[in-house]
Order: C-alpha cells, then sequence, then structure tokens
C-alpha cells in the first residue's frame, strides 16, 4: 500500500524545476501549478498569513479574559509546540514538494482516511479563519471610515445594519440580531479570492507589498510604545486564578490554545509546496523562517501592549487602538495601527484563500472530492473552481454569522492536523528510511513526540468548552467521505 501512496505523492521530485515544467506526480500529473515561488516569497507568505488577527485581535482577549501579563508565556508555550511541528512540516514539505500540506503528508504515510480526516480539519482551519479574520477586518475598516469621516466633517461609518452579522451564538443557539450583513467582510473576501483567481505570482507580490507594511506599523508601534510602558502594569505577571482557565497557570495554558489561531497561518507555506521553483531548500527556510520570526514579534508585542495598559481593558476588538486610546500624544500612531490592521489582516485572508483551493486541488486528485475541484484554469494556471467555491463559502460565513468562537474551533482543528504531522515523520523515518531527506528533524523522536503531546494537550483545552461544535463538524466530514469519497478513491480503485 505504501509503494501506491508514494507512487501517487512522490517524495523524490526533482530539486529544481522551472516555471512552467511538467511534473509527473501520478494522481498529480495533469493539471500542474505554476513554479514561481521562491524562499523569500515563502517567509512572506508565511509573515503575511501569521500576521494579523494574533496582534491585532486576539492578544487584548487573551489578556484581559485568561492570562493578563502572562500572555507572553502564553505566545511561548504556543510557539514551543508550532516550532516543534514546523520542523516536521519542513522535513515533509522538502520530501513531498506538492499542494496539500498536511494532507499530503498523512496521506501518504498514515492512508487515505487518516489524510481526509486531517483535509477536514484544514478546511474548518482555512475556511473559518478567512471568515474570522474578514470579520475583524470589517471592524477595523469601519473605524477607518469613521475617523476619515470625522476629519471631513461628516459620518462616513457604515451602520450597523450593513456592518455587523444578522445572527450571533447565545449558549449554543443561533439567534438573529435584526441586522442585515457585514457588508465590509463580503467585499474584502470577493475582492482578495478575485486576486487569488488571477494568478499565485499576482498573489505573492500583493501580499509582500502589505506584510511590508504592516511589519512596518508594527516596529513603529513597538518602538514609540515601549518609552510609555509603566511597569505597574505588569504586576502582577500572573494574576491569581479567577475560575477555570481564567488567570492563573490554568489561564495561561487556557490563552496558549487561543492564541494559537494566530499561528496557524504557518501550515499555509507547505500548501504552496506545489508553486515552489526549488521546493527541497525552500520550503524548510520558508516555514522555520516565518515562524521565527512572528514568534519574537508576537512576544514582543504582547509584553510592550500589557506594559502601556491595564490588562483588564484590553478586551475590545481593537486592543492596540484601545490602549494607544490612553496617550493622546500618540493619537498618529493610533491612526498608522488601524492602518496597519486592515493591511495586516488583509493578507491573512489572502492566503487562507490562496491556501484551501489547494488542499482541494490534491484531494480531488486522489478522487476524494469531485474532479472540477482540481481543474487548473488555462491562463493563469490556479484551481480556479475550488478559488471560486472557497470565496462564496467564505463571505457567507463572514457575512452572516459572528465567528469569534469559530476562532477556537480554527486552533483545534490545526491542532490536530499538527499532532498527525509529528507522529507521520517518527513513521517514515521507519517505514522508509530509504527516502533522501534533504532536510531532517534532529532529535527525531523526543521532538516530534513532544510535538504531538503538545498539540494534543492544547487541543484538550478548547476541545472541554466545544465539544459539541468539534463532533459536528467531524461528523459532517465523515458523511462526506463515505457518501462520496470512498467510492470515487482512486487509491481503492487502483487495489482493486
Amino acid at each position: 500500500m505504501l509503494k501506491h501512496l508514494f507512487a501517487t505523492h512522490p517524495i523524490e521530485a526533482a530539486p529544481h524545476v522551472d516555471a512552467g515544467e511538467h511534473i509527473e506526480t501520478g494522481a498529480h500529473a495533469s493539471g500542474e501549478l505554476k513554479r514561481v515561488l521562491t524562499a523569500k516569497h515563502l517567509i512572506l507568505l508565511g509573515v503575511g498569513a501569521v500576521i494579523g488577527a494574533g496582534i491585532f485581535v486576539i492578544t487584548g482577549q487573551a489578556a484581559a479574559l485568561h492570562a493578563g501579563p502572562a500572555l507572553v508565556i502564553s505566545f511561548l508555550i504556543a510557539g514551543f509546540a508550532c516550532a516543534l511541528a514546523g520542523l516536521c512540516y519542513a522535513e515533509f514539505a522538502a520530501m513531498l514538494p506538492v499542494s496539500g500540506s498536511a494532507y499530503s503528508y498523512s496521506y501518504a504515510t498514515l492512508g487515505e482516511y487518516v489524510a481526509w480526516f486531517v483535509g477536514w480539519n484544514l478546511v474548518l482551519e482555512y475556511l473559518f479563519a478567512a471568515a474570522t479574520v474578514a470579520a475583524g477586518w470589517s471592524g477595523y475598516f469601519n473605524e477607518l471610515l469613521g475617523m476619515v469621516g470625522q476629519m471631513a466633517g461628516t459620518n462616513l461609518a457604515l451602520p450597523v445594519s450593513l456592518s455587523s452579522a444578522p445572527f450571533q451564538f447565545v449558549d449554543g443557539h443561533i439567534q438573529a440580531t435584526g441586522t442585515l450583513i457585514n457588508l465590509p467582510a463580503v467585499a474584502i473576501i470577493a475582492a482578495l479570492s478575485g486576486l487569488c483567481y488571477v494568478g499565485i505570482t499576482q498573489s505573492a507580490f500583493v501580499n509582500s507589498i502589505i506584510v511590508a507594511i504592516k511589519v512596518t506599523v508594527i516596529l513603529l508601534f513597538l518602538a514609540f510604545a515601549i518609552q510609555v510602558i509603566n511597569p505597574s502594569n505588569w504586576h502582577p505577571f500572573i494574576p491569581e486564578a479567577e475560575g477555570p482557565g481564567t488567570f492563573g497557570w490554568g489561564g495561561i495554558f487556557r490563552a496558549a490554545t487561543i492564541v494559537f489561531f494566530s499561528y496557524v497561518g504557518f501550515d499555509a507555506v507547505s500548501t504552496a509546496a506545489g508553486e515552489a521553483k526549488n521546493p527541497q531548500r525552500d520550503m524548510p527556510i520558508g516555514i522555520l523562517g516565518s515562524l521565527a520570526i512572528c514568534t519574537v514579534l508576537y512576544i514582543a508585542v504582547a509584553l510592550v501592549l500589557t506594559g502601556i495598559a491595564p490588562f483588564r481593558m484590553l478586551n475590545t476588538p481593537e486592543p492596540v487602538a484601545t490602549a494607544l486610546g490612553l496617550y493622546p500624544h500618540l493619537s498618529w500612531l493610533k491612526a498608522i495601527v488601524v492602518l496597519g490592521a486592515i493591511t495586516g489582516l488583509s493578507s491573512v485572508i489572502l492566503v487562507m484563500l490562496m491556501g484551501l483551493p489547494r488542499i482541494f486541488f490534491s484531494m480531488a486528485k486522489d478522487g476524494l472530492l469531485p474532479q472540477t475541484m482540481a481543474k487548473v484554469h488555462p491562463k493563469f494556471r490556479t484551481p480556479y473552481i475550488g478559488t471560486i467555491i472557497v470565496g462564496v463559502a467564505a463571505a457567507a460565513m463572514a457575512g452572516l454569522f459572528p465567528v469569534s468562537v469559530l476562532g477556537e474551533l480554527v486552533s483545534m482543528g490545526t491542532l490536530l492536523a499538527f499532532a498527525t504531522v509529528c507522529v507521520g515523520v517518527l513513521i517514515l523515518r521507519y517505514t522508509r528510511p530509504d527516502l533522501k531527506r534533504s532536510f531532517r528533524v534532529p532529535f527525531v523522536w523526543p521532538i516530534c513526540v513532544t510535538g504531538a503531546l503538545a498539540c494534543v494537550y492544547l487541543f484538550w483545552q478548547a476541545f472541554e468548552e466545544h465539544w459539541r461544535l468539534m463532533v459536528g463538524w467531524i461528523v459532517i466530514g465523515q458523511a462526506i467521505y463515505f457518501g462520496y469519497g470512498y467510492a470515487h478513491s482512486k487509491l481503492r480503485k487502483s487495489l482493486g
């Protein structure tokens, strides 16, 4: 069976592939994607996906409700788990340079059924993350309209009926809010989906510009806000526990699960492996490089943010802007932060919308989804059908539903995928020791085992509260697999 898996997902692909060159990949042989991305593109892709909602939205909520100033420790814990998984991703991505991320890696090591389970969790990660971040983008965009309108002496902000979700979750039930639609969220997803439809080169170029803008904004925030830090805001650094998951070490670990949402984007780097020029060299650089840069920035921002404002007042949709509002002489910086948030969140949405169609591409090539998902545009060389479907679904979710609770579902799905990748690397070392590995996980046993356990532990922190929603998502995935994928599986057909 493994022989067939590696025939359909070849690991020993040519290390250097020029753009437009055809790569024979068994079940993936037709409809090749365009290989144009370098290591620099991949690092920027990772930074573009990771830096966004984590800094501009989630930091404040996690600090105010769970960890306090010790949010820094939560980021270290989440970053540690991601680093271990990132090493495993790097080994896989260098061996298996195709689209599909953890789905393709699981397919090649643990079999089709586990691969489907992982792939379905990745669908949850990318689709819900795009919708979640789009809702956050909408809030910052409407605030910007208000600021511009105030300068012009008029009111440009959209009314609540056009800028907030018409449904909300109350005690696990959906209730109407009386509003019509979150129009800015729908608009940004539509615009970025169109960009993904046109081509990977254009998307990567725009992403590079956005990354430069938001990293500059973050560095400006750190440079000026550090001058007004009040050390008393850090005392006590770990507030006393006030309930399960609220302050104390329990709150730190609970916050680690929440801020894990901030790191999920680095997985998107591996989904672009099928479009990397030199994947064996560039994929490890892209994955580990983007993760290192983002971890340093997250820790620095969390430390400064809780130092310039009491952590309890940061439970707002725009915690960085809220904190800067305490310092009138930094009002100019607040305006820049709002602009940085808009661009930063845009790049996150862009990478999420870029990654999911490529996962669908791989799953369709294996017969687990309809073949229309594997169609590549004759001119743009992009998986355009999947891009359209993802764009429509994400726009509907962002426009109709408040997806704050789904942020933790995103983390849960991602943590399961990361744990599976850690286990897969360990299995492959013993089942296929002959494979050429241009990048190898050092100390493979302790790193893989610790990585898997860390991810499962963080998963459990959120599963205890949201198990009904997670189980429901898994059941839907099982219905699709056994209703369609099982019967159309190319692996199953080849084995007779």
